[in-house]
């Protein structure tokens, strides 16, 4: 009676894989760094071992083993710390009137030196008008010494091909960051923390003053970009 009323006390989920196939996985993904979990699946079957993208990543994620191609290499904030003095960052920071009229100002930032520049308030962007400041700033930006190398921005629908090509066409690569990713860009999004809000005070701002129209918005930005130089390195 005891054995016919015991159930399999087993967990949900499919059971765990074998140690040797685990260690095979291991094998595979340390020994060729450019093979993705579907490669992987792909040459297990070719040794008649049957298993799931899910179960490979689920077994390098427990051993910390990133996906493919970041097994080797710099990783990102290797790179960024390496090319900071070369590198442009770019977005929209959001400037609430007190009007209840929101304004919305496109800026870059140098990761080198943390220098900011304000390229344009509008309350309607659009990619048009986003190429045309990109133009502005490559044309105010033509005698620098240092000439950028690379330029990060996010998927925004504003950044379109034309503003792309207005930096390919000085020498600038392009990085798209990944969806849902603000560490990517991760002085960007400490710049934005500290904007502006309608009481003129929001995340790391210590000025007060009521926004009324986009000539205010810029003086307000202009006194953010003082307090860059205090954002953390990366």
């Amino acid at each position: 009676m005891r054995r016919h009323w015991t159930y399999d006390r087993r967990g949900p989920g499919r059971p765990p894989l074998d140690a040797e196939l685990q260690s095979l996985v291991l094998r595979l993904a340390r020994e060729n760094p450019r093979w993705g979990y579907r490669r992987i699946v792909g040459e297990l079957r070719k040794l008649g071992l049957r298993v799931s993208a899910t179960s490979v990543r689920s077994v390098l994620k427990r051993r910390k083993i990133p996906p493919a191609p970041r097994r080797s290499g710099p990783s990102w904030r290797a790179f960024l710390r390496a090319q900071a003095q070369g590198v442009l960052a770019c977005d929209f920071l959001t400037v609430e009137s007190v009007w209840l009229r929101r304004f919305y100002v496109l800026f870059f930032i140098e990761l080198g030196t943390r220098r900011v520049h304000l390229a344009g308030v509008t309350e309607n962007p659009s990619a048009t008008w986003t190429t045309q400041q990109a133009r502005n700033l490559m044309i105010d930006r033509c005698g620098r010494e240092r000439p950028m190398r690379f330029l990060i921005h996010d998927r925004d629908a504003k950044f379109s091909a034309a503003f792309d090509e207005v930096f390919r066409g000085e020498g600038i690569q392009v990085l798209r960051t990944p969806v849902r990713a603000p560490n990517a860009n991760c002085v960007r999004e400490v710049l934005m923390g500290a904007g502006v809000g309608p009481a003129g005070q929001r995340g790391g701002c210590s000025w007060r003053e009521f926004i009324r129209g986009p000539a205010q918005s810029i003086i307000a930005c202009d006194f953010l970009t003082v307090d860059t130089i205090a954002l953390r390195r990366i």
